[in-house]
């Protein structure tokens, strides 16, 4: 049975997590410190070391917890409807914006948290792979590379909205993709 204790230290952590994926995904890793956190989460900064270890430890349940929100916000890979519609809803994600604002400090080499983006992009790639079926990649082409490519499209339309939202029409960009892509894979 839970104690009141146990509630507490559950409630700091979410608040710590979520003030944590807010400014990582707003001022980036490396710019955001433990004082800014416990700023916005209103928990002391102590606390952050307590829950996590150090600043990767945070950074790593940030993570989960963002990709645990994406990968259980998909649909299930025998779900009917548009699939392409709820992967142009990923674009809109507040963790997306995330993903895409830590993978500038991810591809600089030495970066401390390029294995973690790693381990998050093989992650959303297996998401997106359970999903499509065996038998709708392209001929020549394979269900794994045609996950990179979906992946690498979703990251590369976010990153520009982001910047251009006034140039990126969202809407024709979905249409685009559905008239490229094959109907075996269930987009349409």
């Amino acid at each position: 049975m839970a104690t009141r204790r146990d509630e507490r230290t559950r409630e700091s952590r979410r608040l710590l997590v979520a003030a944590a994926a807010e400014l990582f995904a707003e001022k980036g890793y490396r710019r955001t410190s433990f004082i800014d956190i416990a700023d916005q989460a209103g928990i002391s900064r102590g606390s952050i070391p307590w829950h996590f270890g150090n600043k990767l430890g945070l950074l790593e349940a940030v993570l989960d917890d963002q990709l645990h929100a994406v990968l259980t916000g998909l649909p299930p890979s025998d779900a009917a409807g548009d699939a392409l519609n709820q992967v142009m809803d990923f674009i809109r994600l507040p963790a997306t914006r995330l993903f895409i604002t830590l993978l500038a400090e991810a591809v600089e080499t030495g970066s401390p948290i390029r294995e973690h983006h790693a381990r998050l992009h093989a992650a959303l790639r297996q998401g997106v792979q359970t999903r499509i079926p065996a038998h709708a990649a392209p001929p020549g082409t394979t269900p794994e590379a045609l996950t990179v490519l979906l992946v690498g499209t979703v990251i590369g339309v976010h990153a520009q909205w982001r910047v251009a939202p006034e140039a990126v029409d969202l809407e024709a960009v979905q249409a685009t993709i559905r008239a490229l892509l094959p109907p075996s894979l269930g987009l349409a």
